[in-house]
């Protein structure tokens, strides 16, 4: 039941974002300065939902004969298309923050943590292609890069999409404008 409850607050929160991206919106950014991460993803995400249109269409003919069928496949196939528009649309709406006193870190509505400034021992611009999974790190990339590392002083609580916790040391990120987001980091741990 619990798992349920995940999932339905995660479609409700990625279709939030559509509002939010069709309102030209943006949700907890209004006490920082945002950082945005999604340029580096945009036009995959409108490759893959392009595909999932082409996917519809070709379902919709072939199933043309089966009106039943047809009508189940065309609302999850619609369903598909809006879902990856959806997940586009939250990772424009849901920026990277620069609070006071805190960083917020975020993906789409997947990843949302917050690393205290006092927290954080080194921040360095590093872009990294490839990832592997390790103790204590969390790797959070779009495109399947990060420019930003951050190492912290004692470990911050990440809690994953289905609600196990894990303590992180080491955090990567993507940011657009990593080189500004370095430098106002340094500003604000000052």
């Amino acid at each position: 039941m619990r798992t349920a409850r995940l999932l339905v607050r995660h479609e409700v929160r990625v279709l939030v974002s559509l509002l939010l991206w069709a309102a030209r919106r943006t949700h907890g950014t209004k006490h920082g300065r945002a950082f945005g991460y999604a340029r580096g993803q945009g036009a995959m995400m409108a490759g893959f939902a392009f595909v999932c249109v082409i996917e519809t269409v070709a379902m919709s003919v072939l199933l043309r004969d089966f009106p039943t069928v047809h009508a189940v496949f065309l609302f999850l196939d619609v369903y598909g298309v809006v879902a990856v528009v959806g997940l586009h649309a939250s990772s424009v709406v849901r920026p990277h923050v620069l609070e006071d006193g805190s960083l917020r870190i975020r993906r789409y509505v997947h990843v949302d943590l917050r690393v205290p400034l006092e927290r954080i021992a080194s921040v360095r611009r590093e872009l990294r292609m490839t990832h592997e999974r390790a103790d204590g790190e969390l790797d959070v990339e779009v495109g399947s890069q990060t420019t930003v590392t951050l190492e912290l002083t004692e470990p911050v609580t990440h809690v994953t999409f289905l609600g196990r916790r894990r303590e992180v040391r080491v955090v990567r990120f993507h940011a657009d404008d990593a080189d500004g987001l370095v430098r106002a980091l340094g500003r604000a741990r000052v």
